[in-house]
């Protein structure tokens, strides 16, 4: 268990920035195991490793080749040897990767969910037989080894379906097959090193999450938000990929209080601690359909700091450790996006340290391979149609500065 003072901590995953800037606020001494290992993150803590080593003139490569699980293990035992670190705080990016979440707990005890629950919410078969039981919408889901089984199980549930893998994260190779034809091209998309696939009902509607936090004798939904996905304008080519958020998402009160109901549900269910996510999908008759829980940090993280007014990585320890949960203003009208651009094609990465408003700042003249995450932008406006409208007139501004390689 970690430590009931905690002061060192140590942030792992592939979205650390945001994290990191908070717990810098709350006051901890703040150490990193990242991916990207950008400027903004460089400031803020004492020590950082980082998979991507940027360097002027130097290509920070393509993740789906740079990303391996077993690297965090090994930065964080170099950072352990240069200090003491009282807890783990997860990011994105390690949720299916059981062992590796074993051994960093082994190393480092994690703050907030033990690697068995993050199992237990993260096995998507033994997760959606859990929902059934619980009578939680959710879509028809069925898995599978290779594309004859697939066929069988697209025509049972009904097209259209949606083909993901069984593992992954930010929408990578998820595909809607509306004929068994489209079904072979979209199962070899997601067929992609993973043992096996979901074949799932495809439901048309919004696509939104919660960020809650939890202790262990209450649940707190903080705020429901709207999910950007598969944006063309920021050049992102993944159909499902995951480009940001708009906090909050203005829903009725009916289905507003369904899917705090849905949450409440399955945080208490699967015993999740801390700061959480669960995605959903909102249908064209509101009803929240759960796709999956993200057991750890979300990216919404500073959208919703800024829209309540409080800092989620003390809330986090509070929560923890103490069985403490805010106070929550139900009604505001304060509304954030982050806005993630991804780069049209090879570019040498412009000097984006003049922008308050950038974060996942890249080393100026690294090289950004075509469609790889080149920065994050954050936006306040009093509804969400214009904080959107402001992340979206930054990014015109920034698109102008890219130069190819």
């Amino acid at each position: 268990m970690p430590k009931t003072e905690v002061q060192n901590l140590l942030v792992v995953g592939f979205d650390t920035v945001s994290i990191a800037n908070s717990a810098k606020k709350a006051g901890y001494k703040i150490y990193v195991a990242d991916y990207f290992g950008d400027m903004d993150l460089r400031r803020v803590c004492s020590r950082y490793k980082s998979i991507i080593q940027q360097k002027p003139g130097k290509s920070c490569g393509r993740f789906e080749s740079g990303f391996k699980p077993e690297a965090f293990v090994q930065m964080i035992k170099i950072l352990l040897k240069k200090a003491e670190i009282d807890a783990v705080l997860l990011s994105s990016g390690l949720d299916d990767y059981f062992d590796v979440l074993n051994e960093l707990n082994e190393l480092v005890p994690i703050l907030g969910n033990h690697p068995e629950v993050i199992k237990r919410v993260r096995e998507k078969a033994k997760f959606f037989e859990e929902l059934k039981r619980l009578r939680i919408p959710h879509p028809e889901t069925m898995f599978v080894k290779d594309i004859k089984e697939a066929k069988i199980a697209a025509a049972e549930i009904g097209y259209p379906v949606v083909i993901k893998p069984s593992r992954g994260f930010g929408g990578a190779n998820i595909r809607v097959a509306r004929n068994p034809e489209a079904l072979e091209l979209a199962f070899k998309y997601a067929s992609l090193g993973q043992d096996d696939v979901l074949v799932q009902k495809f439901i048309d509607g919004i696509h939104a999450s919660a960020s809650l936090l939890a202790s262990h004798v209450a649940i707190k939904t903080l705020t429901i938000n709207e999910q950007l996905i598969g944006l063309l304008y920021v050049f992102q080519r993944e159909p499902f990929g995951y480009c940001g958020n708009v906090v909050p998402l203005c829903l009725a009160n009916s289905v507003l209080k369904e899917c705090k109901r849905i949450v409440e549900r399955v945080a208490l269910h699967f015993s999740l601690k801390g700061s959480n996510g669960i995605d959903f999908v909102i249908s064209k008759e509101n009803i929240p359909y759960v796709l999956e829980v993200n057991p750890r940090f979300q990216g919404t993280l500073e959208c919703v700091e800024r829209v309540l007014g409080m800092n989620l990585v003390k809330a986090h320890i509070n929560a923890c450790i103490y069985n403490s949960l805010p106070t929550i203003e139900e009604k505001s009208s304060n509304f954030c996006t982050r806005l993630i651009l991804y780069t049209p094609t090879r570019v040498i990465a412009p000097d984006l340290t003049s922008f308050m408003e950038v974060r996942d700042t890249p080393l100026p003249r690294t090289i950004i391979e075509r469609g790889e995450p080149l920065c994050s932008i954050m936006a306040a406006g009093n509804s969400g149609q214009s904080s959107l409208r402001k992340a979206k007139i930054m990014a015109k501004k920034i698109y102008r500065m890219l130069r190819p390689a």
